[in-house]
């Protein structure tokens, strides 16, 4: 800290943007590394004391229990962040969700999982901005593509990536038949200014149209709407959440420059995250997680073995137990239950 504070107040420090701003996020770390350490000794100092009142006769059960609680789902939330691996865990997150085969089905499942997350942004206090979605036909959406901007956004959303499988009573099925319908997510972290990613103006396809919104509604009248092809890699991205064609090119540029910061770290650790993909069973086409709803209602992770009965509370947006498991699961192995796998198929 005291280093910080030296660059800090040098004269020249702040007519250095790209420098001050990472020294400023160092220093907010370690101020808010330092808040946590208070916090728990302060915490770990009441308990004590209420225990010693226990001991002494009087009855302050309800409050102890209340106090443990409250204490075990903060040091949850700490031990989330302590978990946290890779480089890029504390950037921001570009998400992208695309339905699989099926149709209707699908469509209206990749929404739902479109919801699940944006719902988790705002109970986490995190910024949610959606800069494209293709509606589909009928219901659900064709894809989407929004980011997370907050602390940890990234790291906390690594566990999502893959394949997310969905059993029900089809809503669209007259004769009310289970369907199983799947949906892709992926995950990139938002890369920095500072980070060098070389684009060529000649590598970039460049496609303009005019954007569109559910029902016909809020259709801008002008080509507005930006698409993106690398030509040397095939990645496609696009953003129509802008009336401004400016904004909705910096975006997508943004978005480029995040697919291709990943592209190249895969062709670099190609045989490390070979290893990693087979321990955790991460490829596409793999499903990571089930969400039965019916004949029975649970949420199955199969990496974590973690099963949760509350279905509707997850979908509402409540996917911390899921994150967690997760983080444990990658840094020590440990699943939450046996290698039985007993959902429907």
């Amino acid at each position: 800290m005291a280093e910080l504070e030296k660059q800090i107040s040098d004269p020249d420090f702040w007519n250095q943007p790209e420098k001050n701003q990472k020294v400023m996020q160092d220093r907010k770390r370690l101020e808010e590394g330092l808040a946590n350490e208070a916090e728990v000794a302060g915490k770990t100092s009441d308990l004590d004391t209420l225990f010693e009142l226990a001991r002494e006769g009087e009855d302050v059960s309800g409050e102890i229990r209340r106090e443990m609680t409250t204490f075990a789902k903060r040091l949850e939330k700490l031990e989330d962040s302590m978990l946290l691996a890779g480089e890029n865990a504390a950037r921001d997150a570009i998400v992208v969700i695309h339905p699989g085969a099926g149709g209707t089905e699908s469509q209206d499942w990749a929404e739902m999982l479109l919801r699940m997350y944006l719902r988790w942004a705002e109970l986490n206090g995190y910024e949610a901005i959606v800069t494209d979605r293709l509606e589909g036909e009928g219901a659900g959406i064709k894809s989407a593509t929004f980011e997370i901007n907050g602390d940890n956004a990234y790291g906390m959303l690594q566990s999502e990536i893959g394949v997310h499988r969905l059993v029900r009573i089809s809503p669209f099925d007259a004769n009310a038949r289970r369907h199983t319908s799947f949906a892709s997510v992926f995950v990139y972290p938002q890369i920095d200014d500072d980070i060098k990613i070389d684009i060529k103006p000649d590598d970039i396809k460049v496609d303009v149209f005019r954007a569109s919104g559910a029902g016909g509604q809020h259709v801008n009248r002008t080509e507005s709407a930006v698409r993106f092809t690398h030509i040397p890699t095939g990645l496609v991205v696009q953003c129509q959440s802008e009336r401004s064609q400016h904004k909705n090119r910096a975006t997508a540029l943004k978005q480029l420059r995040a697919r291709l910061y990943e592209y190249e770290l895969d062709k670099k650790k190609a045989e490390e995250r070979k290893v990693e993909d087979a321990k955790l069973g991460i490829n596409f086409g793999n499903q990571i997680r089930s969400y039965v709803l019916a004949p029975y209602r649970m949420i199955k992770d199969h990496r974590t073995k973690l099963a949760i009965g509350d279905v509707d509370r997850v979908l509402e947006g409540d996917l911390e137990p899921l994150l967690h498991a997760y983080l444990v699961f990658r840094k020590t192995g440990r699943t939450a239950g046996d290698d039985k796998d007993d959902l429907p198929e």
